[in-house]
């Protein structure tokens, strides 16, 4: 049996685009700038039957974010001449920054009315549905006063 490496096949425009996509994942930090612009490049330019070309520039740009996790977006965006915010990966992570901004502003707003409706006698779960929040919501507040 034979056995080919990624880095014995030759000129990376002459492989197909799958084959340049594992070889970007492995290629040193120096040339994996390079590498990618002029994947990216190849990849607008052709047409591919595997992958919608979208979804082909999202694999690239995560490989790009998760090897230069030191940089910026901005600085990303620089290095591979594309703008992330069309990007999945960049939609993820704005959704997540999102999602957790608003958790931190549910708590931080239950801070008050819990341990008084506690008081009360109120339940979590009654409090919960009084206040239209998620019961783990409520239990936050709840340890946070305590």
């Amino acid at each position: 049996m034979q056995r080919i490496y990624l880095d014995e096949l030759g000129a990376t425009n002459q492989q197909p685009i799958g084959i340049n996509l594992m070889q970007l994942t492995l290629t040193s930090d120096e040339v994996m700038a390079e590498q990618a612009k002029e994947l990216i490049e190849r990849v607008k330019l052709e047409e591919t039957d595997t992958l919608p070309q979208n979804e082909i520039l999202d694999i690239i740009t995560t490989i790009a974010v998760y090897k230069f996790s030191t940089l910026s977006r901005e600085e990303v965006e620089a290095m591979l001449g594309l703008t992330l915010e069309q990007t999945r990966v960049y939609q993820e992570a704005k959704a997540e920054g999102r999602e957790e901004g608003r958790e931190e502003r549910e708590a931080e707003m239950l801070k008050l009315p819990v341990p008084l409706l506690l008081q009360t006698g109120m339940s979590v779960e009654q409090i919960a549905q009084h206040l239209n929040v998620d019961i783990e919501a409520v239990q936050i507040a709840a340890q946070s006063t305590t």
